[in-house]
């Protein structure tokens, strides 16, 4: 990366490991672990298949921790990613990837989890409701005005948390060691609270929905449920690679980086098994199946006021916000290097390639991320933007696995500080289930997935021009 100019600031390595762990803790946990028990339960009927479900997304994140890990202690820079491709593959590879977060992944995680908080607050202080002549009006098939209060919040918090992060790193990462440590604690306390309650029955992880048939749920028909199911236990753990954003930004990357994405993984993993456990064990599967139909509430608020009343909905509903309102800042300080990296390396807008000389951040990227990200709030509801941006992440996320084998063969004696533990056979399982994933996808929810595809292909107008320019 180029020499920052003398009338800008410079970014500034300032996270250590410990810093490193809570960020990827806090970009993660968000809001699938509180809302998708619900439509994974409708997918698969069984609670036991819903935990296997779980899990699965678990060990196959952990295999994509375990590969990504061996990339970054390698290329650890500024960008993630972006800066992994160029090595590996080529600058039109991470000019895809840097735009597609730009476009959807990033941005559409910020807007929807934003969207979550001012949800979750909603039903805590219940906002103006929306006049039905304004919610109708269709523009290009889309209702930006439909819900307009709870969208109005969810936008006014990502412009609070872009300015948060925008006076200094120190500042969002000291935010996110505070809330991490509080939701952490919280879901703990739940946890426990719940197996200690009279209310949950081992009964209830064994018995099926109603519905359930033996028959029908086997052979591809359970393949093709415990994709979707995956899909959405994918979402409860995107965000982990993230953190990679800011390796210019660590100390001692090249250890410290691999062993963050190892032990936050980890970490994650145990909050979510434990905390499905919970829901799972307090209500039969068939609630959350009306939860899903419904579509009128959320999965852990239904559980938590089950087993705590009154007082343990406000509690929930509390810890929601607490990780939702966590989740997006980190996402907001993470995704703005990004974008800084691509316009230092010319292939972003020019305007965005500046530090802030008084605050060392990305002040350009991060107004920019926020503008954008505030028109998506408007523009769609949540499970699309996810479906769109999980479907997206895992063409990069299987890029990057597969960038190991890439460079065993590229730079066979270049030092490598963590070697990925089973090595071929952990990266070539998380690459084989992202084409599968992929593939699922595209027949399964043809839309999302091909709205995520034509938004990577909006980019390339953008790379021609930028690449002519600075020819």
């Amino acid at each position: 990366m180029k020499s920052t100019p003398p009338n800008q600031g410079k970014l500034v390595r300032s996270i250590g490991l410990t810093s490193a762990v809570v960020l990827i803790i806090s970009s993660v946990i968000g809001t699938g672990v509180f809302k998708k028990v619900a439509p994974m339960s409708a997918a698969l009927e069984s609670p036991s298949l819903v935990l296997i479900a779980w899990l699965v997304a678990g060990l196959i994140s952990l295999a994509g921790t375990l590969s990504n890990a061996e990339v970054a202690s390698m290329l650890a820079d500024s960008g993630g990613e972006f800066v992994y491709f160029r090595k590996i593959y080529n600058r039109f590879f991470a000019f895809l990837f840097g735009w597609t977060n730009f476009a959807v992944i990033r941005t559409a995680s910020i807007a929807s989890i934003a969207y979550v908080f001012s949800q979750s607050l909603n039903s805590v202080f219940p906002f103006p409701t929306t006049a039905s002549s304004l919610a109708e009006i269709n523009f290009i098939g889309l209702h930006p005005f439909d819900n307009l209060s709870v969208k109005l919040v969810a936008i006014a918090l990502i412009i609070f948390l872009t300015y948060f992060n925008y006076k200094g790193l120190k500042l969002g990462e000291n935010l996110s060691r505070v809330l991490t440590a509080l939701m952490i604690t919280v879901m703990l306390l739940i946890v426990i609270l719940a197996l200690l309650s009279n209310y949950g029955s081992l009964e209830n992880i064994t018995m099926n929905s109603v519905r359930y048939n033996a028959d029908e749920m086997s052979g591809a028909t359970l393949f093709k449920a415990l994709a979707l199911a995956c899909l959405s236990a994918f979402w409860g753990y995107e965000g982990w690679a993230s953190v990679g954003f800011i390796g210019g930004e660590m100390k001692n990357p090249q250890r410290n980086l691999p062993l963050a994405l190892i032990i936050g993984t980890l970490i994650i993993m145990a909050l979510y098994m434990s905390m499905n456990f919970v829901y799972l064990y307090i209500l039969p599967i068939d609630d959350f199946i009306q939860i899903y139909e419904s579509k009128n509430g959320i999965a852990a608020v239904a559980v938590v006021s089950h087993f705590l009343g009154s007082w343990g909905g406000i509690l929930i509903s509390g810890l929601i916000l607490v990780a939702t309102f966590n989740c997006a800042s980190t996402t907001i300080l993470l995704a703005s290097r990004l974008f800084y990296a691509m316009a230092n390396d010319k292939m972003f807008f020019k305007s965005v390639d500046y530090i802030h000389p008084d605050y060392n951040t990305p002040s350009r990227a991060l107004f920019i991320q926020a503008i954008w990200t505030s028109l998506l709030v408007l523009s769609g509801t949540f499970d699309q933007l996810t479906d769109m941006l999980i479907f997206a992440a895992f063409i990069f996320y299987g890029a990057t696995a597969f960038g190991v084998f890439v460079l065993r063969k590229k730079m066979p004696e270049a030092h490598r500080p963590y070697r990925v533990i089973g090595y071929p056979i952990v990266p070539a399982i998380f690459v084989l289930f992202c084409v599968i994933l992929i593939v699922n996808t595209l027949i399964e929810k043809p839309v999302e997935a091909l709205s995520g595809l034509g938004l990577m292909a909006t980019g390339l107008p953008f790379y021609y021009y930028w690449t002519k320019k600075k020819e």
